[in-house]
């Protein structure tokens, strides 16, 4: 039956779900008229508060550039290549594979979002190549799909945008919410219990979900990682020296790689954000290709998968200013939790943190337009303050299963389309929505 319905949806996003580039436009003009309908604001208005959001993402742009970019190049790199050609070599069948892709992913997330969506990447990418070249029918979308799921767990792990806010002193809610330590939400009961049933239950949905043997199957195989590049013999030159010079590259990379353990070696795995991610991926990549050349041309590989991410993500910053501009973050937030009640109002919450992150994929600007108006309504009914912040999280991270924006970086890695998973990650989304509010619910009575 699981498989039965994940197919469904797959076969239905695959006719109705247009490229992300096109989600982003439509999106884009689904908010103006909202705003214009259920809001006071003018056509005129509305224009105003698109482009006043419309560059407001290009730092964490050109950062999800480089995770792609730096991904990508450590995924052409001989040492990182040979792990995960060890981890790929060992699932057996489609079954095996999503369950040892979705558990890499989500554990990665837990430590640190942008972790989880290239371990996720790398691995669907090279279990995919795996497979295909031990001649293994598998379908390479739902691994792909798995390899996602690091996105479904990742605002209830240690980089969650939400918890750290508030726990972090002179935070711009401390007075309403006042300080809420870690301790109270990432490390709470509630969040331990349901990231447990997740990492459970998750691989089970999608190994469940594997198709039959059918006509299409033989068709769904993974691409291969791609060979870096080889640089053709030439007479030496001091150009060429430079170029394929090994202690040039050492002499670039240690002191770099000597900062990195010096930070994490005093701020722990709190050090560990997108910068540091990303430096970390830059000169681990430069010191496995070592060549500066090698390096250089590898990145050029590697840069093509970012397309998507430069023209969309200024879109999605203008979707973003419209609703905090606009006010229609309190129209979708308030028409949810002004039916609740202390025992409901953590679930609607939840629905509210996932409507609104299909027009604010983001989970520290949704906190941020939306965090005040559900804390609001939580003191009004007597709820714990840590259990809502924990419940947009969950609506923040259960629909990126549905928004293709967090799937970018994925699918330039993995050559795949956002049609080919939206549909599995989606049918996961609908599945594992009981889960998450049946926990609410215990933990709010």
């Amino acid at each position: 039956m699981i498989a039965r319905f994940g197919d469904a949806l797959s076969r239905l996003a695959g006719r109705w779900m247009p490229d992300p580039f096109i989600f982003a436009l439509l999106l884009t003009l689904v908010t103006l008229a909202l705003g214009v309908v259920l809001t006071p604001n003018s056509p005129a208005a509305m224009v105003g508060h698109w482009m006043s959001g419309f560059w407001d993402l290009l730092t964490f742009s050109m950062q999800m550039v480089l995770i792609l970019v730096t991904g990508g190049v450590l995924a052409q790199s001989p040492p990182v290549r040979r792990v995960i050609d060890a981890l790929a070599a060992r699932p057996h069948s489609t079954g095996s594979a999503v369950v040892l892709v979705s558990l890499a992913a989500m554990i990665a997330a837990l430590v640190n979002w942008g972790l989880g969506l290239i371990v996720g990447a790398l691995l669907a990418r090279g279990t995919g190549a795996s497979l295909k070249a031990r001649g293994i029918p598998h379908h390479y979308p739902l691994i792909g799909a798995a390899g996602y799921t690091g996105l479904l767990v990742w605002h209830g792990g240690l980089s969650g945008s939400a918890p750290l806010s508030v726990a972090t002193p002179g935070h711009f809610l401390e007075s309403v919410a006042g300080i809420i330590p870690v301790t109270a939400t990432t490390f709470s009961g509630l969040n331990l219990a349901l990231t447990l049933a997740l990492l459970a239950v998750v691989p089970l949905i999608l190994r469940a979900m594997t198709p039959r043997k059918s006509a299409d199957w033989q068709g769904m195989e993974g691409g291969g990682l791609a060979a870096g590049p080889d640089l053709a013999s030439a007479a030496p030159t001091p150009a060429r020296t430079l170029n394929e010079s090994r202690l040039l590259g050492l002499l670039v990379c240690l002191p770099a790689l000597g900062f990195l353990v010096w930070h994490f070696s005093r701020r722990g795995l709190a050090g560990l954000d997108l910068n540091s991610m990303n430096l970390a991926f830059l000169f681990l990549g430069f010191l496995f290709f070592l060549r500066p050349l090698a390096y250089a041309r590898a990145v050029g590989q590697a840069v093509s998968g970012s397309a998507g991410i430069i023209l969309q993500f200024p879109f999605y910053a203008g979707i973003m200013g419209m609703m905090r501009d606009s006010g229609l973050v309190e129209v979708f937030s308030g028409a949810l939790v002004s039916f609740s009640s202390p025992v409901t109002f953590a679930p609607l919450a939840f629905l509210s943190g996932g409507l609104v992150n299909l027009f604010v994929p983001s989970g520290g600007g949704q906190w941020a337009v939306q965090g005040p108006i559900l804390l609001e309504a939580a003191a009004q009914l007597g709820v714990s303050p840590s259990a809502t912040v924990m419940a947009l999280a969950y609506g923040d991270q259960w629909t990126n299963m549905l928004q293709p924006f967090w799937a970018l970086p994925l699918l330039g890695l993995t050559g795949l389309e956002a049609r080919q998973i939206i549909g599995y990650s989606s049918a996961l989304m609908i599945l594992v929505a009981p889960v998450i509010i049946a926990g609410l619910i215990i933990f709010s009575l």
